[in-house]
């Protein structure tokens, strides 16, 4: 009797959790609904974040202009980060959130756009993102470093960080980078807080003397500080793995047609200078992705 419940119980899980797979909508669906699903990441200046009630960022800005393309109204959702970038797009792209049931995004933003991640492997050698195709690149992202000249005259090494508090965020490649380049002895001076804004506050504040993030946030953060001792450092970042990478686009592997319809959107506003012009919006450097960047042979 035991060995008849719980296949009994077996077969009634497997019933409902196939009842519970939450269904990606097909191109034609998404064109007849006149909306697409958009999910980017909350709370995540200069990107996407909420400002007096109403959805800004480049993220926001540009997905707008991709579904308006395709004469559809974008609707808006929110990310709030997992453990990692597998579970973001667990959660919005292929499988759904336990607690948010039946909820998936047509499309998701800021996803890297590189080969050895799309093909990443677990440890039994399965793709990892098998059900996502990454696609798109739309921008080109880097690491940089600001600074107090009232505290720091120049920062031309990341050496220099030997000798004064710098604030970074916890558990960010900036935090790993520089607990370890130059045997460990920028580790001692380094300050961490929950965010690359918490950290940049801090050097504003005068409890650190510089900050590292990514250029867009550094920028961002720099242009509402308006502050003319905030510089940024022209440095380079020596034994540093992956210094600069593009970012770009997700989709389900099953709808590559709206990959094909929104990367053809795309292309036209990155060669108008649409998409350079919302990153300017934003007091933003614009750096093309690998994909349009014009090549000596090319012209």
């Amino acid at each position: 009797m035991r060995r008849l419940l719980v296949g009994f119980w077996v077969l009634i899980c497997c019933a409902t959790a196939q009842a519970d797979v939450v269904k990606v909508r097909a191109f034609d669906d998404i064109m007849e609904s006149g909306f697409l699903k958009v999910a980017m990441y909350e709370n995540f200046p200069p990107y996407s974040f909420m400002a007096d009630g109403e959805a800004r960022g480049v993220d926001v800005d540009l997905a707008r202009k991709l579904a308006g393309g395709l004469d559809l109204k974008m609707e808006l959702l929110w990310v709030t980060p997992d453990e990692t970038l597998d579970g973001d797009l667990r959660n919005f792209i292929w499988k759904g959130h336990y607690l948010r049931p039946n909820v998936l995004a047509d499309v998701m933003m800021r996803v890297p756009y590189d080969r050895d991640f799309s093909y990443k492997q677990n440890e039994l050698g399965e793709l990892i993102n098998e059900l996502v195709v990454m696609f798109g690149p739309y921008q080109r992202e880097r690491w940089q470093t600001a600074y107090d000249d009232r505290r720091i005259d120049e920062l031309s090494s990341v050496g220099v960080l030997r000798y004064h508090p710098v604030g970074v965020e916890v558990e960010s490649v900036p935090s790993f980078y520089l607990a370890s380049v130059f045997n460990g002895s920028i580790a001692k001076m380094l300050h961490h807080y929950p965010t690359a804004q918490a950290a940049f506050a801090a050097m504003q504040g005068g409890e650190v003397d510089a900050t590292m993030a990514m250029r867009g946030e550094i920028e961002w953060m720099r242009g509402q500080a308006a502050d003319e001792h905030i510089k940024l450092a022209d440095n380079a970042y020596p034994n540093m793995g992956k210094q600069v990478w593009d970012l770009g686009m997700a989709v389900h592997e099953s709808n590559r047609q709206l990959a094909y319809a929104l990367e053809g959107e795309l292309e036209g506003l990155i060669r108008e200078g649409v998409v350079e012009g919302i990153y300017a919006g934003y007091g933003l450097r614009y750096e093309l992705p690998e994909l349009y960047q014009v090549q000596p042979d090319d012209r």
